[in-house]
């Protein structure tokens, strides 16, 4: 099933994170660079979004091994924001998002997705104000 197949009335809707909700390309996240609709920021993350044609919301990650030194730490950052977009899919849909590592993470791993639910949230906020 594509992303861009809206659920039926019957069918609960889904909540996967399948390749096409990904941004793959470097022109993909290029244009999201050059011209974001929203920029939101805090202590250690950024989120560029971009309106789009699309039905369906796209993801891009550029989290720097110069940010987070270890391997691990990196996959459980990533992971953290794929749940966050993957539980708010439904709500972005029609945008290009790129979240990037502006600075170092709180030390407290339990802290990460409390920090990632309100930048999330302050996008869907910015959008619907606009």
């Amino acid at each position: 099933m594509s992303p861009s197949v809206p659920p039926s009335q019957n069918t609960p809707p889904r909540f996967g994170f399948s390749r096409g909700l990904r941004l793959l390309d470097g022109k993909s996240f290029q244009s999201v660079f050059d011209q974001p609709d929203w920029r939101l920021g805090q202590q250690c993350f950024l989120l560029l979004a971009r309106e789009t044609e699309q039905p369906f919301p796209r993801l891009g990650l550029v989290i720097a091994k110069r940010r987070i030194r270890h391997a691990v730490d990196r996959g459980a950052v990533k992971r953290r924001i794929r749940e966050q977009f993957r539980l708010r899919q439904h709500e972005l849909a029609g945008l290009d998002i790129v979240v990037l590592m502006r600075g170092p993470l709180p030390a407290e791993k339990e802290n990460w997705t409390p920090l990632l639910a309100r930048l999330f949230d302050k996008l869907l906020a910015k959008r619907r104000q606009d």
